[in-house]
């Protein structure tokens, strides 16, 4: 689907209109905005396909990100990745979507969520951050990882490049889940220049900050966060919970659970599912 002039991928599974005895029942959209940067959706299969017994679920790979098109590095931000998240919607006809967004993909929906508040119906953001605090991602890395995950995380972060980014993927990234299971890291298609180009506090991902802008938003958040995450550390979700109006949020923390709440704890499931069958 071309959106603000870019060929964006995107998957669905399920009906939005299914039989429901003498008349067709609408049920509603989930639009999923994966991780990374660089990556692609696939880290969102087959666990929430679950979900397309009450919902339509709709995939999408970012611009510059897994199977998008989008080489301009100029558009590799925020605003745009939020901008083509609306775009997408309002491509494939879908009005008040409920949009999960997860680590990264959190960014993008916080991007789109302040920009355009009144467009979702509702927000589930996991595992994510209204700003980032790089040293408390090194001290996170360093109690579940010990001083290897932590000096890898830091030579990473401080300069992303292909090198540390390597590295950083071999000793990292299992600690994302208890179960130190990377089968999603071998999944997904990646895009490392988009990773580079974003990463780090040098980069947006440093000078990104959501903080003063998420009072605009109107509809219920569900708000989901392990206790073990070395990448967004509880208290990124706190800060989130925070600035977020108090009657709009819903807040799940999750014992024994990374980054991967979904691949962790799978009744995190029941809590996602229990807050889309919810009244708005």
């Amino acid at each position: 689907m071309t959106v603000n002039g870019t060929r964006l991928y995107f998957d669905v599974d399920g009906p939005a209109l299914v039989p429901d005895g003498p008349r067709m029942r609408e049920k509603p959209t989930v639009v999923m905005v994966h991780g990374g940067p660089g990556a692609d959706h696939s880290h969102y299969k087959p666990a929430f396909s679950a979900l397309s017994d009450v919902a339509q679920v709709i995939y999408y790979d970012h611009r510059g990100n897994g199977r998008s098109s989008g080489d301009d590095p100029a558009t590799w931000n925020l605003a745009q990745w939020g901008e083509d998240l609306k775009g997408l919607c309002d491509a494939l006809g879908v009005e008040n979507p409920i949009v999960i967004g997860a680590s990264f993909g959190g960014f993008v929906t916080q991007s789109y969520a302040t920009r355009h508040p009144e467009h979702a119906s509702k927000l589930i953001l996991i595992s994510t951050a209204p700003k980032v605090d790089f040293d408390a991602i090194h001290a996170a890395f360093d109690r579940i990882g010990g001083p290897e995950a932590r000096a890898v995380a830091q030579a990473y972060w401080d300069n992303p490049t292909d090198d540390t980014r390597a590295e950083y993927a071999r000793v990292c990234a299992p600690f994302y889940t208890v179960n130190r299971n990377t089968d999603w890291l071998s999944r997904a298609l990646m895009r490392n220049e988009t990773a580079l180009h974003f990463n780090g506090p040098k980069n947006e991902q440093g000078r990104m900050d959501f903080r003063d802008a998420l009072h605009r938003v109107t509809c219920p958040v569900l708000v989901l966060a392990g206790e073990d995450d070395p990448i967004m550390p509880m208290a990124f979700s706190e800060t989130l919970v925070h600035h977020l109006p108090d009657e709009r949020v819903t807040f799940r923390r999750y014992e024994t659970c990374g980054h991967g709440v979904i691949g962790d704890r799978p009744d995190a499931m029941d809590d996602i599912r229990t807050f889309i069958e919810g009244t708005p």
